[in-house]
């Protein structure tokens, strides 16, 4: 089933028509910089995947409304410098400096408070008010006040900015703010990394020869702030919002749809029921106003928008359906463009853009494919947002919706995952390079033939912690658990509980390509096998490879095998090689980090689960295959 089949609403954000529109405007802005203006979430479209996209077109700057939004970036790897445009609260203070965001500073206050908390130089940009009559410093004092910033020994003044109020249609007034801005200019002592005046409609009809930034936002994203603007470039609109066909009926003469009775049937006439209203963003303002596209075709909005339902007359057309796709928002007809929908009521497009779709999940298209989707009410997750006991439960119940099994999910959790949450303090430690080949073969001897041989190698680099170091296995996991909280231990082993310790064996243990020495003892039912060498010494606190080589027994019955990674790790390959003795087997991945889902290659005999070499992976992630 098609993804977009599933949902009752949902909006899709056409990167393919941004890449267009970055295009036709960069016709203007010549050899400027720009910063891609990624506040309110991109202006309703998914902050993430809009920066990500304006990034690989040349976006030098992000620009966000306050510190939250920035931080939240930063979450999602977004590692590019991002402007908070917005004057920030002092107790914004340490969130600005934990994830290095450059903030606006509009006043001498703010400053003196930011640069008593900072260590080191930190990067600040300065707003002036020349016209537009809300934050920023007048421009008539900003040059004595930037002067006093100058002195203060942490900021770094890298940009000074201004914002236009009517670029789109006041050329007049665009022009004396331009005028203010200069002459504050060329009263500073300073020539700033970055000026920048001019926003979308600026960039297009300003054209300010001094400024060498301009700030991209609403044009970007396809809708034209003046109707003047569409003789000059041609805007293709990123954002559709889309629903379906729930319930057709029939009126008849003198029927009601709706509340109020706002429209009444003067005849026959087949209406369609769609699942949204304005709880969905769609504007209460557009009721018996607005036309939805049904296939291919303008069809009017009948009665008034209820809070989870809307009525659209479908009468002209020959073969409609449930089910039907009905486009509310965005296509190529003019009469269901932001900008004239909102017209129809004196609203702003602004704000549609920001409602819309907030019960609905947002797909993002490239290329003519959905390459990435944003969850229901557009939040992504953000684990400092929430509990300790709220962040156990949503851990748990991903393991169980990944696994579809409520029984594993609960065995992984509570016997593996939680103990990395209970010792926070722990030294964490990281691997290179983890390649782990475990490999099935019959086993040859009677009294094994509910098991299977399993040998294993495992392989990887990391930083040398003692001259020493051991190899474990226990008989049940509760005795295995004191492995795990042991940094002298590198491979663990869970032994079935009907076989002894003997059964256990190392082939080889390298250090560097050094064959170590091993002693085997036996403590509480464990087996310990402690690995040396008299040149090990020399190479404590250095970033060593290691290679494992052990040969065992595994019940057949278990029919899953899991493979856990309890350390940060750079690149991971992991093979499972069963020949023909398995007939049907599955890889379940449980990655955490930028990798959440490896690549699974799969071929006669074997599969294989794989992160590029330069990925970083949480610990407490693994693969549990399943057979």
């Amino acid at each position: 089933m098609n993804k977009l089949q599933k949902d009752r609403s949902w909006t899709e954000i056409d990167l393919d028509n941004f890449a267009h529109n970055l295009a036709e405007l960069k016709r203007f802005w010549g050899r400027k910089d720009f910063m891609q203006i990624v506040k309110a979430d991109g202006y309703g479209h998914g902050a993430y995947q809009i920066a990500k996209q304006a990034l690989e077109l040349g976006a030098v700057y992000l620009g966000v409304a306050n510190a939250e939004e920035g931080a939240l970036l930063r979450f999602q790897g977004i590692s590019s410098p991002i402007l908070i445009l917005s004057p920030s609260l002092k107790s914004e203070i340490p969130i600005i400096i934990e994830n290095n965001l450059t903030p606006t500073v509009s006043s001498l206050e703010f400053a003196r408070e930011l640069n008593k908390h900072l260590e080191n130089e930190f990067p600040i940009h300065v707003n002036v008010d020349t016209g537009m009559g809300r934050s920023g410093f007048s421009y008539q004092a900003a040059a004595k006040s930037i002067s006093q910033i100058q002195k203060l020994d942490k900021l770094t003044i890298k940009g000074v900015f201004s914002h236009y109020s009517a670029a789109e249609n006041d050329a007049e007034y665009t022009h004396q703010q331009t005028e203010r801005f200069f002459q504050l200019l060329e009263k500073l002592e300073i020539s700033p990394q970055y000026v920048h005046i001019e926003n979308s409609s600026g960039a297009v009809n300003a054209q300010v020869g001094f400024a060498n930034l301009v700030r991209i936002g609403l044009l970007s994203y396809g809708i034209y702030s003046d109707a003047s603007l569409r003789d000059k470039l041609e805007l293709k609109p990123v954002m559709s919002f889309k629903t379906k066909i729930s319930q057709l009926k029939t009126a008849q003469p003198g029927d009601s749809i709706g509340y109020n009775r706002t429209f009444t049937a003067s005849q026959y006439m087949k209406y369609a029921i769609l699942p949204v209203g304005y709880a969905d963003g769609y504007d209460f303002m557009l009721s018996n106003q607005a036309v939805a596209v049904v296939n291919n075709q303008l069809c009017p909005i009948l009665g008034k928008i209820s809070m989870d339902m809307s009525a659209v007359d479908v009468s002209q057309l020959e073969n409609v359906d449930v089910g039907d796709e009905v486009v509310l928002l965005g296509n190529n007809f003019a009469e269901i463009r932001a900008e004239n929908l909102t017209k129809l009521y004196g609203g702003s497009t602004y704000e549609i853009l920001c409602q819309i779709g907030r019960r609905a999940k947002r797909y993002f298209r490239k290329n003519g494919k959905i390459i990435a989707s944003s969850p229901y009410l557009r939040r992504d997750f953000v684990p400092t947002d929430f509990s300790d006991k709220k962040l156990t439960n949503i851990i748990e119940t991903a393991i169980e919706h990944r696994l579809q099994s409520k029984e594993i999910a609960n065995l992984i959790y509570e016997d593996v995952l939680k103990r990395f949450f209970s010792d926070r303090d722990r030294n964490i430690h990281y691997r290179r390079n983890f390649r782990h080949t475990i490999e099935f073969a019959p086993a040859s001897q009677p009294d094994f033939q509910d098991y299977f041989l399993a040998k294993t190698t495992l392989n990887f680099s990391k930083i040398l912690q003692h001259d020493y170091f051991y190899v474990a296995c226990a008989p049940d996991e509760d005795k295995l658990e004191q492995y795990f909280q042991r940094t002298d231990v590198e491979y663990r082993w869970l032994l079935d509980t009907n076989f002894n310790t003997n059964q256990f064996t190392i082939d080889s243990v390298q250090i560097n390509g050094m064959e170590l020495k091993y002693t085997a003892s036996h403590k509480n039912g464990c087996l310990e096998i402690r690995c040396q060498h008299e040149k090990l010494a020399e190479l404590v606190g250095q970033e060593v490879e290691f290679s494992i080589s052990t040969r065992t027994y595994y019940p057949k019955s278990s029919h899953q095998l899991s493979v856990y990674l309890i350390e940060l790790t750079q690149g991971v390959d992991i093979r499972f090689i069963f020949a023909n003795i398995l007939k049907e087997v599955e890889a379940v991945p449980i990655f955490s980090g930028r990798s959440k889902f490896p690549q699974i290659m799969e071929k006669e005999g074997e599969i294989r689960v794989k992160v590029q070499a330069d990925e970083w992976v949480f610990p407490t992630s693994g693969v549990v295959f399943v057979y």
